[in-house]
């Protein structure tokens, strides 16, 4: 076979594109893709065709990328010593039915806008691309950990993947140094399989080494009632309020105190509502709880200098500057000190890009603007900044919010898959809850836990919906995390977060959303081996 055209159109389909000639090398079940008919390397505004007379190694001036087949994936090195390089694009040609439906993943958190859809050119599909068709289901995807922004392309003919190298807005300034960008995995189906036990071990196959929790997380957290109006003493009466209902004694919930709690934009000292944060974490472990914690390390201390921040930026702290590394350390080691078992780090993609994931469709973020260290692309900036953070936390839980999820996979215990539910508007809950339920419990437990959001338990949000909701959190193996507004809870309120709270404290079997293929809110799901429906309208 012409490894350089490794595919004719004619009656062609993206099965094709797994390479027979590379099945027996790969573990059982995995496949390897086949090479690439053309590479593209975009600089400026522009892209440019690199050339290759092997397939494997693809030129442009000095600009080298070279493919590796290894034993489970192929790898994708990239070389450019001069040129600043913002994309590299691989593109295979293929054909698809017409009524071929596409899942792909989300940058950061999700935002009501992951599902299953018809083919479209234009749309984007972070980090795995997975397409379904009849009885057949097909896997494209990258390891988790890699040092590009990865996403994958589907149109007439043609299946692309572009990893995205810049430097903040700018082309990546590589140097001598060559960098590993990705290592690109692939599967389908099995006769045994349906699609999502197929997406899942998928899912488990780009992530080598997933980080464990020893017992199920679950808890309380006051955000969703107090939204920041909180005090240590609002901290004690909610954790008192619902500790009595939690009936396991081997593992207890998490009472996590949420924002409200810092000197301004100051994480590392408190402000006059909360004046001893170790008193309140002993008085909170008192209670029958294990206590957590909200942060936002990317913020500078007030007065500090501008050669930290980002330039242009505003007043962010650039993680490529050693100084700010040791700093974001610091408050971590500072809230283990005061006896934290679990923190919850957040904002760090926004205050990075200045969006949010839902505006990442185009671009990460706003061309123009570089780190101090441009040698470094965004996704191994990042990567080094949760690395760092993992190591400062030691064995505190964290879960990352607002964090890129490929790069937060084997990293962080925990992982806030959705944007904000609401303990205000059950809508909100409704596209951002249960949509990432849906489309992200394929990842559970093989990249991270998959943290869906609260239960804003409050008098503003209908209990029949918020009922169901929590049913759903902790019957499905997730972390169930609860905010009670007092006045939402009655007897009634109470019987049934005692009975939520005993089954999230075990273990469960994953809930399996049932009729994800054609709902992207899914009703039907498979809880402990059940069938469940719900009404989320």
């Amino acid at each position: 076979m012409d490894r350089r055209n490794f595919i004719k159109l004619t009656g062609a389909s993206m099965m094709s594109l797994l390479a027979t000639q590379y099945i027996h090398a790969a573990r059982k079940g995995e496949h390897i893709i086949q090479l690439p008919y053309a590479v593209k390397v975009l600089s400026d505004n522009e892209y440019v065709d690199l050339k290759s007379v092997d397939g494997q190694t693809w030129t442009y001036r000095d600009v080298i990328v070279r493919l590796k087949v290894l034993k489970d994936s192929v790898a994708v090195y990239i070389q450019s010593p001069v040129l600043p390089v913002k994309e590299v694009q691989l593109s295979w040609k293929f054909a698809t039915a017409q009524a071929t439906k596409i899942l792909g993943d989300a940058w950061e958190r999700t935002y009501a806008d992951v599902g299953f859809h018809a083919i479209d050119a234009s749309k984007k599909l972070p980090w795995y691309c997975i397409e379904q068709h009849g009885v057949d289901t097909l896997c494209f995807g990258i390891k988790t950990g890699c040092s590009a922004f990865c996403y994958w392309q589907v149109a007439a003919g043609n299946l692309s993947l572009t990893l995205d190298t810049r430097n903040g807005g700018n082309g990546v300034l590589l140097g001598g140094r060559e960098l590993h960008g990705a290592d690109i995995v692939t599967t389908r189906n099995t006769a045994q399989e349906n699609v999502f036990a197929t997406v899942r071990r998928f899912c488990k196959q780009m992530c080598d080494k997933p980080l464990t929790v020893k017992q199920p997380v679950y808890g309380i957290n006051d955000w969703y009632f107090a939204y920041g109006n909180s005090s240590a003493d609002l901290i004690l009466k909610h954790t008192s309020l619902l500790a009595p209902l939690a009936t396991s004694t081997s593992n207890r919930p998490f009472s996590v105190v949420d924002d409200g709690w810092s000197l301004g934009t100051d994480y590392a000292r408190t402000n006059d509502k909360f004046p001893d944060m170790p008193g309140l974490v002993n008085n909170i472990k008192d209670l029958g709880m294990r206590p957590g914690l909200w942060t936002r390390p990317l913020l500078p201390k007030p007065g500090e200098s501008e050669t930290l921040f980002i330039k242009g930026r505003g007043q962010i702290l650039d993680p490529t500057i050693d100084e700010n590394i040791a700093y974001v350390q610091q408050i971590f080691r500072l809230y283990k000190q005061w006896g934290f078992e679990l923190v919850k780090h957040d904002y760090t993609t926004f205050d990075l890009f200045g969006r949010w994931g839902a505006g990442m469709n185009d671009t990460m973020t706003a061309p123009g603007w570089q780190f101090n260290d441009a040698s470094k692309t965004n996704a191994e900036i990042i990567s080094h900044l949760y690395h760092a953070i993992r190591v400062a936390a030691g064995d505190m839980y964290l879960i990352g919010c607002n964090t890129i999820s490929h790069l937060s996979a084997g990293v962080f215990e925990l992982y806030r898959s959705g944007d904000d539910t609401s303990g205000k508007e059950w809508k909100r809950t409704k596209e951002m809850g249960v949509n990432t339920m849906g489309f992200r419990m394929v990842q559970h437990q093989h990249f991270y836990q998959v943290d869906g959001d609260c239960v804003g338990l409050t008098t503003a949000i209908p209990w029949d919906k918020n009922k169901q909701w929590m049913q759903l959190l902790a019957q499905s193996s997730s972390p169930l995390f609860i905010s009670a507004q007092p006045a939402a809870v009655g007897a009634e309120q109470k019987a049934f977060i005692k009975q939520c709270f005993t089954d999230a404290a075990k273990p469960q079997p994953v809930g399996e959303p049932l009729d994800w293929l054609d709902n992207a809110f899914p009703a039907k799901w498979k809880l402990d081996n059940q069938t469940v429906t719900f009404n989320w309208d």
